[in-house]
């Protein structure tokens, strides 16, 4: 009865609603509610606060609903680990990714994943914000740098190294620098993780006048395209634009700070088979493609399942 009463708490708790968990659970409201009354009951305190239109764990209740649901989290794992034994990767696949790496790499590599296990099916949101897996419930978020929350795992997929890159215009309106130094006082367009006051160069303090900041890679290429300054931009999405002469390298020699993606996702001992499958098949598709992200697979580029 205990186990139960715990879990009849936790759903409460996390459904903010004695209605919603009571339907979640299959139960009438008016279970729920008495089981919740037993339970304080048993324990001598009070775990919740109730109002008509809201609850508020007490204190007491706080620390509680935290070992309730680490029991839960436990309880689902030891199952987990048994049934994944057997099965194959299936089930609904949450992932959210920053729109340039998901319009030009992942959709890709995921329908072909989902051709080889038919048993997945997906929801993709393509963003760039700052998305945490635990508070939205999604097996897998793709972000751009190592985030700070040491609670969750973060793998390493992939770093892209960046280049200084002017349009001709541009360089004919302000001049071609020529050192590092030269660059103090070019307008400058910035990514986000960028200073707004020194250009991106690792171990260089070279100031910079910022004229457009955004959060977009490629939007950010196109306005230098169109002659707004002078950014670092990742190799990968500059090529064509660079052989085409609409783009021009500059300073190959300055060293810019990398850009890294991660996949986090919520700290378990167990994995579900298809957030593990899906992580190596990604990874492993990464790896093969050579960074270039922009450029059509190659035939058998893409791994098959072992």
């Amino acid at each position: 009865m205990g186990l139960d009463d715990a879990l009849i708490f936790t759903r409460v708790v996390e459904c903010h609603s004695f209605t919603l968990a009571a339907q979640g659970l299959g139960m009438q409201k008016s279970t729920v509610s008495r089981r919740i009354v037993l339970l304080e009951e048993r324990l001598g305190v009070r775990l919740l606060n109730r109002t008509t239109r809201k609850l508020r764990l007490t204190e007491v209740g706080q620390a509680y609903y935290e070992r309730c649901r680490q029991i839960m989290l436990d309880f689902a794992e030891a199952e987990q680990a048994v049934m994944q034994l057997q099965l194959e990767p299936s089930g609904l696949l949450r992932i959210t990714a920053p729109i340039e790496f998901g319009q030009l790499f992942l959709g890709r590599v995921l329908g072909d994943f989902m051709r080889q296990y038919p048993q997945i099916s997906a929801e993709v949101e393509l963003t760039s914000r700052h998305v945490d897996p635990v508070e939205e419930g999604v097996d897998i978020a793709i972000l751009v740098g190592q985030p700070q929350d040491s609670t969750l795992i973060a793998r390493k997929m992939f770093e892209t190294s960046r280049r200084l890159y002017a349009s001709p215009d541009y360089l004919a309106r302000h001049g071609t620098p020529r050192t590092v130094e030269e660059l103090a006082g070019h307008r400058a367009v910035m990514l986000p993780r960028d200073s707004s006051r020194y250009w991106p160069l690792a171990g260089e303090n070279i100031t910079c006048q910022s004229v457009l900041s955004c959060n977009n890679i490629t939007f950010a290429r196109e306005t230098v395209m169109a002659g707004a300054g002078i950014a670092g931009l990742p190799v990968m999405i500059c090529g064509a634009a660079v052989e085409t002469g609409q783009l021009v390298e500059l300073l190959p020699e300055a060293r810019l700070t990398v850009g890294e993606l991660y996949a986090v996702y919520p700290s378990r001992r167990f994995q579900a088979m298809k957030v593990k499958t899906f992580l190596d098949f990604l990874i492993r598709s990464l790896s093969l493609s050579g960074g270039h992200l922009l450029e059509p697979p190659t035939a058998g580029l893409l791994p098959s399942p072992s």
